[in-house]
């Protein structure tokens, strides 16, 4: 137990010293820019889906 505990002792401190962290305002820049594409992303899949489910749906029309 006291390996995970040293472990996790010595990862916080590299966290704390070597690590050179963004600004806030890039932070914040990036996120918006993430989150922008993320929506975009879910409405290209949802369409592409829709587009499909339509044609499926179409096709099975007229075999029917």
């Amino acid at each position: 137990m006291s390996k995970v505990l040293n472990y996790f002792s010595e990862a916080f401190e590299e966290l704390k010293t070597n690590v050179t962290w963004p600004e806030w305002s890039e932070v914040q820049k990036y996120t918006i820019i993430v989150a922008v594409f993320s929506v975009i992303l879910a409405l290209a899949t949802w369409g592409v889906d829709e587009l499909f489910a339509k044609g499926l749906s179409s096709f099975f029309n007229l075999i029917k």
